[in-house]
């Protein structure tokens, strides 16, 4: 099983997107590296011409550059919903994802999967 450290200040950050998207998604490129059984973020980055939209959100991923700190995507649910739908393990990139649902209060609010959509320990540090 894996775990996903995200900083306190990059959670912050996911939660403020998030809020200030709303009720658009919002979607955002996790980078990082990995330790053991542990995937580290410590980046959060907006992938070139993102669309946001009511119901979905989107990149091209032919316009990213080859980048081995890629870890996978952070993404809103305006719905409060806090698990992954068919469309987000269809579409999921990277080894993780992250989705941030409404409310965005805090932590709480954010939930961790494997791009299988397997639930991962998320742990602020």
């Amino acid at each position: 099983m894996v775990k996903v450290q995200l900083p306190r200040r990059e959670m912050e950050l996911l939660l403020l997107m998030a809020r200030e998207l709303h009720p658009r998604e919002v979607i955002a490129l996790l980078h990082g590296g990995k330790s053991g059984d542990v995937l580290r973020i410590s980046e959060i980055l907006l992938a070139p011409q993102s669309v946001y939209g009511e119901g979905f959100a989107s990149f091209n991923p032919y316009q990213l550059p080859i980048d081995l700190t890629f870890l996978g995507t952070a993404h809103s649910h305006p719905s409060g919903v806090g698990e992954p739908s068919v469309e987000d393990l269809n579409h999921a990139m990277g080894r993780i994802m992250l989705i941030v649902a409404a409310p965005y209060r805090d932590e709480n609010d954010i939930y961790a999967y494997t791009a299988d959509g397997e639930p991962v320990e998320l742990e602020i540090v």
